[in-house]
């Protein structure tokens, strides 16, 4: 008996050793369930974040460093006070040369820019409208930046030491005289002469050799510090005035109704004339004889 009660004994401590056990293993499996949400939750945190900085250098590649204002600039200068005498030569500007239409980084986004009116401005690749010009720089900058000819065009803005961009964009506002920097007014200087050379050999006719000299009286002698000369000196494209051309409608639209009134007023004058004949005719006929 006192053996059957040992082994009973044995067996409830194996039993409660067992049990033991048995909810240790049970805590320990609730531990790791519980904790495994956050776990799987930090992963997915860290995945988030790296494709979000994934996607930031990929944006950050797109990134143009590239003036489009300086760019909308300079070309506003060629097209105005440069373009009017190539088209009167009739002379082709290489495609080598940096003031030629492909090298300009935003041209191609420039000509799909749609001005409907004052406050209307139309993308042309999406027809989204914005309501001023600068919106529609930023929608092309987000939305349409892929496409830019990065690899083959340049950037026009870097030209605008040469093109006297600055007198174009402070046009609206007085600009305030700064003192000459004798370096900056040299290194523009070459810049501008290197363009004639480029874009219009001497060596390439006389077409190449008036609009080589024309460039350089144009351009390239407004840079010096002595201020003797200003540049844009041979003239541009004439534009022709808003008021003017509503003048003209207004003229057009006014001169026959002009010429009516007077055909009436002759008209009514010659038969005044002709009744007043008459009245005196008659009044002659009834004097007494």
């Amino acid at each position: 008996e006192r053996e059957r009660e040992r082994e009973g004994g044995r067996t409830r401590e194996m039993a409660c050793m067992f049990l033991f056990v048995s909810l240790l293993s049970l805590q320990a499996t609730i531990r790791v369930s519980s904790t495994s949400p956050l776990i799987q939750g930090n992963q997915d945190m860290e995945e988030y974040a790296a494709s979000r900085t994934l996607k930031q250098e990929q944006d950050h590649a797109h990134e143009v460093h590239c003036s489009r204002e300086r760019s909308r600039a300079a070309w506003k200068i060629i097209e105005e006070y440069l373009m009017p005498f190539v088209e009167q030569e009739k002379y082709q500007i290489s495609s080598k040369c940096r003031l030629h239409p492909h090298n300009d980084l935003f041209r191609d986004q420039e000509q799909h820019k749609i001005h409907v009116d004052i406050n209307e401005w139309r993308c042309g690749y999406c027809k989204k409208i914005f309501r001023a010009e600068k919106f529609l720089d930023q929608h092309f900058d987000s939305r349409h930046y892929n496409l830019l000819n990065v690899s083959h065009s340049k950037c026009l803005a870097d030209l605008c030491g040469a093109l006297h961009c600055d007198l174009v964009m402070d046009s609206s506002s007085k600009p305030l005289k700064t003192r000459c920097n004798p370096a900056a007014t040299a290194r523009n200087r070459h810049l501008c002469e290197s363009l004639a050379n480029s874009c219009f050999p001497v060596n390439q006719g006389p077409s190449a050799n008036r609009l080589h000299e024309l460039f350089l009286r144009q351009f390239c002698d407004a840079h010096t510090c002595s201020g003797g000369q200003k540049p844009f000196t041979r003239g541009g494209r004439k534009q022709t005035s808003i008021f003017y051309l509503a003048i003209s409608i207004l003229t057009l639209m006014l001169l026959p109704i002009f010429y009516v009134i007077v055909y009436l007023y002759q008209r009514e004058m010659r038969n005044g004339t002709q009744e007043l004949k008459r009245i005196s005719q008659l009044g002659q006929k009834t004097k007494p004889s």
